[in-house]
């Protein structure tokens, strides 16, 4: 029987949504990118004009086009935080097009204008900043709006590769990239903290549009994969695996990674302090590394205490980097808050170019509990893996600054928020130590900096251990430990089958400052285990989640960083589910 179902007119009503998908996407891109794309090529900027529907058809009527164009813009508005901001900034540059492609381009248009604005009102404040923590937030900023502007741009160019069948794909990519362009620019805005002068509120008001655009483009964006679950869309193609399990768009050379593993490739480059290799230090290493490469490049760095503060640029793609063990290769710094260094800044290893992978290492930050903020490893890489690594330091030891990450086997250790950062990571059989802290502190393992309720960002922790050092645990009763606290307003950190030892207050969690997100963060504790698990006194927040192993299971690798399409090939233990 047909039940009233006509399977020809729902495959005909399908496919007419799928094509309205498909020009929505550009749409949607009108707004991701205004937060600036300054590294367009100027044939995109200038080819066509912005606005004005210059190629609209000559028949009609100027009323009715504008009448069409305005119900367009209002529609994909519709969805936003900052409607009125989206619907006046594509309105003055759209003229009465409805085409989406002119649509683009007045986003563009405004992104330029913005973005050309923002640097040259950073310059004049930096050249006016009195205070060297001001002057040195506002270098920090013009840094961190290029990573915003690239992402964005990537995300556009993007658009030309698009296919129906990789939408799920696609639109997951757009997320977490405009989510990375709004961490970028608040990141930017927290280095003016314990500032004097006025250039914090200053570089506020001139980042406040490019906020509300990035926001509304992770609105639309989050709209359309609404859109994608109502049409039954087919799953994403081209990763299709080998008789070895290994996806076939995998390059020859992370096939062999995965199947020989690290120990039996012949790196390309190799690092010994002793003189055994080519080069003495990391660094001397990465100036042969090759730029926006889509092939594994592999350094090998031998045994010893590497003393450089070394940084994976963001064009520096596709490296491997392997060393002896992780307190055997161990590249170590000392920079800090306290000495005048913004938090951003201090770390000791930064990891921000795509598809990085790192193995069998160390990165430590010396600088003491006494010296506050002091990262050892910054990781923005989207899509890195961090896998039996050691990463030791006191306050702000791993900053999981943005972007998809996997930490497996690893050990971190610190005193206060040292697991923090607005990425979406997940940490699968690895050791969380508390240290001893000052005498007069206490102790948080996790602080997420998730800004906007649509972000796909979380710290995940499946089958971790959250233990206490022993120079720390006589002190556990007077310096207290907790799992977490909300550093923005919608923080949010899933611990599931973990081992909790009962250094951990029965509280669990502890505030950022009064009654801040305390009912929009998102905490949720699922099947742990050890004294320190027992959730009967846990804190009573709005925020604190009671979810079941079903629901828990949306936090998994597969499904929360799509980890199947990536992880796997690095020949890393792996779960993908429920562990």
């Amino acid at each position: 029987m047909s039940n009233g179902f006509d399977a020809e007119s729902d495959k005909k009503k399908k496919k007419i949504a799928v094509i309205s998908v498909s020009s929505l996407i550009l749409v949607a891109m009108v707004v991701a990118v205004t937060v600036g794309v300054n590294n367009a090529p100027q044939e995109d900027l200038d080819d066509g004009g912005g606005g004005g529907g210059g190629d609209a058809h000559d028949h009609g009527d100027d009323a009715e086009k504008i009448s069409s164009s305005t119900k367009a813009i209002k529609t994909i508005c519709q969805p936003t935080d900052y409607k009125e901001t989206c619907e006046e900034s594509l309105m003055v540059e759209a003229g009465n097009t409805t085409d989406p492609k002119e649509l683009v381009k007045a986003g563009f248009k405004i992104a330029v204008e913005k973005l050309n604005a923002a640097i040259r009102n950073s310059t004049t404040l930096q050249e006016l900043a009195q205070d060297p923590r001001a002057n040195q937030a506002l270098q920090n900023c013009r840094e961190l709006l290029e990573y915003a502007i690239d992402d964005l741009h990537d995300s556009y160019h993007r658009i030309g590769t698009f296919h129906v069948s990789k939408f799920e794909e696609f639109v997951n990519d757009l997320k977490i990239w405009l989510s990375a362009a709004l961490t970028y620019e608040q990141t930017c805005l927290d280095g003016f903290e314990n500032t004097t002068g006025d250039s914090g509120e200053r570089m506020k008001e001139f980042l406040k549009s490019a906020q509300e655009m990035t926001t509304n483009g992770l609105g639309i964006v989050s709209e359309l994969s609404k859109i994608l679950g109502t049409l039954d869309a087919p799953a994403a193609t081209g990763r299709r695996l080998l008789d070895t399990d290994i996806p076939l768009w995998v390059s020859d050379g992370k096939r062999r990674l995965m199947q020989v593993g690290t120990g039996a490739i012949k790196p390309d480059l190799v690092v010994a302090q002793d003189g055994s290799g080519k080069y003495k230090t990391i660094n001397e290493a990465l100036v042969h590394v090759p730029m926006k490469s889509n092939k594994t490049f592999v350094i090998y760095v031998k045994a010893g205490i590497y003393k450089e503060i070394v940084v994976i640029p963001k064009h520096m793609t596709h490296l491997t980097m392997y060393g002896d063990g992780p307190t055997k290769s161990v590249v170590t710094g000392n920079l800090n808050f306290v000495d005048g260094i913004q938090t951003f800044k201090t770390a000791t290893f930064a990891a921000i170019g795509a598809n990085f992978f790192v193995r069998d290492m160390g990165f430590v930050n010396t600088a003491g509990p006494t010296k506050h903020q002091a990262v050892a490893l910054r990781v923005q890489s989207d899509r890195a893996i961090i896998y039996n690594c050691q990463i030791d330091g006191y306050q702000d030891t791993l900053y999981a600054h943005a972007n998809r990450q996997f930490y497996r086997d690893c050990i971190i250790s610190g005193t206060i928020d040292f697991v923090f950062g607005n990425s979406a990571a997940i940490f699968q059989n690895c050791k969380l130590v508390v240290r001893k802290p000052l005498d007069n502190q206490q102790c948080i393992v996790t602080a997420h900096g998730r800004l906007n309720r649509r972000e796909p960002t979380a710290l995940i922790f499946q089958g971790c251990h959250f233990m206490g050092d022993p120079s720390y645990l006589p002190f556990k009763k007077v310096n207290k430990a907790y799992l977490g606290r909300p550093w923005k307003q919608y923080s949010r950190t899933i611990i599931m089958g973990s081992q909790i030892d009962d250094l951990i207050q029965p509280e669990g969690w502890l505030p950022w400052m009064g009654d801040f997100a305390l009912n929009t963060l998102f905490y949720a504790e699922v099947q742990n285990r050890g004294p320190g698990a027992d959730q009967s006194h846990r804190v009573k927040w709005r925020g604190i989640r009671h979810i079941t192993p079903q629901h828990a299971a949306a936090y998994t690798a597969r499904r929360f960083i799509d980890g199947d399409a990536w992880i796997p090939v690095r020949g890393v233990p792996y779960s993908s589910g429920m562990m």
